[in-house]
């Protein structure tokens, strides 16, 4: 399971206020404790600060990279943040996001052919979010042939089928289960990943439902995931679905995170 970290995001409480402050010791911490936790690459989001996104996007991976050795995921709805990171990135980078949608291809796809990154691809085109499996399945087929004309190889593709509440449509998590499965079986080499924390949103105790959750899409084929690991939970459940899904030889990551004591109470 590739593990993509979370929390440097400047919509979190005192993420913004580091970046402002250009306060170094804070956020190469963070992005440290991340990556001791088990974060194989760390999401780097500054889109609270319209004004100074670009340049903040810059100092942050210039900053982070000078700390740790994963690589960074450049979270940016804006084309020129993207290309600010991106260009300052060390080694391969992760794109955070493509979609189906005209515009958005029309402004990604020269960074693509630029900067060859790792592509987390949306399953959604101009007609939005679709709600159903195969129109997600099907948006992310048309992706596949977008990023390959782009000299992007299929295992750096992450396709995101793009979780919708379940508070607000109860048929959204089934959807997404389908979608994960069958964008699996179209390539051994592809990825799929998600944001974990929107299955919940606007339920109480948000966290048992993201657990459960997390384990089905396992199950479906999910591979990757954006989530805070710093919640021992949620990467115990992921050590504990890899041992129980056969990815896990002998129970030897399992046995080791124990060994280690980093495994939640039960």
């Amino acid at each position: 399971m590739l593990i993509v970290g979370e929390k440097i995001n400047t919509s979190i409480p005192g993420i913004s206020e580091a970046v402002e402050g250009k306060d170094v010791l804070f956020i190469q911490n963070l992005a440290k404790r991340q990556v001791e936790a088990g974060a194989n690459v760390i999401d780097v989001n500054v889109g609270t600060r319209i004004h100074t996104e670009a340049e903040d996007m810059r100092w942050l991976v210039k900053t982070i990279q000078s700390a740790i050795d994963v690589p960074l995921s450049i979270d940016s709805p804006n084309p020129e943040a993207l290309r600010m990171g991106l260009k300052e990135h060390k080694g391969r980078a992760m794109l955070n996001s493509i979609t189906g949608e005209s515009k958005r291809v029309k402004d990604i796809l020269p960074l693509l052919k630029e900067f060859r990154p790792s592509v987390i691809a949306l399953t959604m085109d101009d007609g939005g979010i679709p709600q159903d499996a195969e129109t997600r399945y099907q948006i992310s087929q048309r992706l596949v042939q977008l990023l390959s004309g782009a000299g992007i190889p299929e295992d750096n593709m992450y396709m995101d089928p793009l979780m919708r509440p379940i508070s607000t449509d109860s048929e959204a998590g089934l959807a997404v289960l389908d979608a994960i499965g069958k964008i699996k079986n179209s390539s051994k080499e592809i990825h799929v990943i998600c944001g974990l924390s929107n299955i919940s949103f606007g339920l109480p105790k948000r966290g048992l439902i993201n657990q459960a959750f997390l384990l089905m899409a396992m199950a479906q084929g999910l591979d990757s995931v954006i989530l805070d690991p710093l919640d021992r939970k949620l990467i115990s459940l992921i050590k504990a679905g890899e041992a129980l899904l056969g990815k896990d030889k002998y129970c030897a990551g399992y046995l080791r995170a124990f060994r280690a004591d980093e495994l939640a109470e039960e």
